[in-house]
């Protein structure tokens, strides 16, 4: 296949190298993963090893890298976190169908990060087996638990990729939450257990008091409904319109079940932009008196991104598919945003925005894998390393 090199590259020349003296260019590579394929901090790395072999222009110029690896809510979070120097500490918790799983969660002696993907998370499920009734969101609650015994003053809880559609009845539960059956026997949370509820009974949890939750999600739905967690995500995590309208149905029972139990403000919260995310979780962590922030802007302030990029001349970020749904906010494009006057390249696995429509990204150039290969690299780490260290090269040859 023809390597694409070289293309849109004097915008990068006449911004990033503005005279013909020999000069070092820094570039912050802060991408987010590709998922599936290579977390963030491999896909900086592949990136970094291809700009460091090339010479800007026959020896005279080098490329000075900082790596940033990104999350913006989802998967990979903690691995962001522990990247810019966030402690990892371990736990093993429930997994989304019980059986246990190893978790970890990332802390700074002040703030926690806690995500839903490597606690009760689609890519947990054993042999790819979507579960969307009996998947549970208990594991994160565990998780959760476990970072509040480590006295921060506050966690942030990161809410994508979810496999579970319970509300947060897993969660609550494992923080000590009592859901009971009509015959007074005792739920552990699940998709099934929704319409089972009968009886609530809230607990005290000392180990909130006076710490802040912070729900890192970028997703706006509500809790039930057309537009609510069963009807536009059950369908990712396996449920088709009979599962739906039963969790449908078993969330609405949960919420009733919850103002019963005095907690009056449960309805007002499940209409709650983002009470959707993660299957109900952030309904659940709304009672629990969390704020929603915008997940790919907390995680930039969070390390620390704006002082990170003063010093560079050039950003590289990107993800597995650049599409509509970057556009819509996803990282590459807040990282664009507040990139200010320096040039953005974004890199992909995939992009399927021409290339007219870059500019409404703020972007000067985007490279993709699939432009490189005819192979799959999405299934294919090593390929997309290697294909990453490449287009590297190129995004080097750009500067000269």
């Amino acid at each position: 296949m023809t390597n694409p090199a070289a293309l849109e590259t004097t915008v990068l020349q006449t911004t990033v190298l503005e005279t013909a003296a020999p000069k070092t260019v820094r570039a912050l590579i802060a991408p987010d993963k590709f998922k599936g394929s290579l977390t963030a901090a491999e896909v900086a790395g592949a990136l970094a090893a291809g700009l460091r072999s090339a010479e800007l222009s026959a020896g005279a110029g080098t490329v000075y890298c900082e790596l940033l690896p990104l999350a913006d809510g989802g998967d990979g979070s903690v691995d962001a976190a522990v990247a810019s120097g966030f402690t990892r500490h371990s736990v093993t918790v429930a997994g989304p169908t019980g059986r246990p799983v190893r978790a970890d969660i990332a802390f700074d002696g002040v703030t926690a990060v806690v995500e839903v993907a490597n606690t009760c998370g689609l890519a947990l499920l054993r042999d790819g087996q979507l579960e969307p009734l009996d998947a549970s969101s208990r594991g994160f609650g565990e998780a959760v638990a476990f970072a509040l015994s480590l006295k921060p003053a506050k966690v942030v809880l990161a809410l994508g990729g979810s496999s579970s559609t319970d509300g947060g009845m897993g969660m609550l539960a494992a923080m000590g939450y009592r859901f009971q059956d009509a015959d007074g026997a005792q739920l552990s949370g699940s998709g099934r257990d929704l319409a089972r509820i009968r009886s609530v009974r809230r607990p005290p949890f000392p180990g909130l008091a006076g710490v802040e939750l912070v729900v890192a999600s970028d997703v706006h739905n509500p809790l039930t409904g057309p537009g609510g967690a069963p009807a536009v995500f059950g369908p990712q995590k396996g449920a088709g319109p009979r599962q739906i309208a039963v969790l449908d149905a078993g969330l609405e029972n949960l919420i009733a079940a919850m103002e019963n139990a005095g907690m009056t403000d449960a309805r007002a919260l499940a209409g709650h932009e983002g009470a959707g995310s993660a299957g109900g979780l952030g309904f659940a962590c709304l009672l629990l008196g969390a704020t929603q922030v915008s997940g790919a802007d907390y995680f930039l302030d969070l390390l620390d991104f704006d002082t990170r990029k003063d010093g560079c001349d050039v950003i590289i970020t990107g993800e597995g598919s650049i599409d509509e749904q970057t556009l819509a906010g996803k990282l590459p494009a807040a990282v664009a945003r507040r990139s200010g006057t320096r040039p953005v390249i974004a890199v992909a696995g995939r992009s399927l925005l021409p290339r007219e429509r870059w500019s409404e990204m703020a972007v000067a150039r985007v490279y993709a894998l699939a432009e490189y290969t005819d192979r799959d690299s999405a299934r294919d780490p090593a390929l997309s390393a290697a294909l990453l260290r490449e287009i590297g090269q190129d995004i080097a040859a750009g500067f000269q």
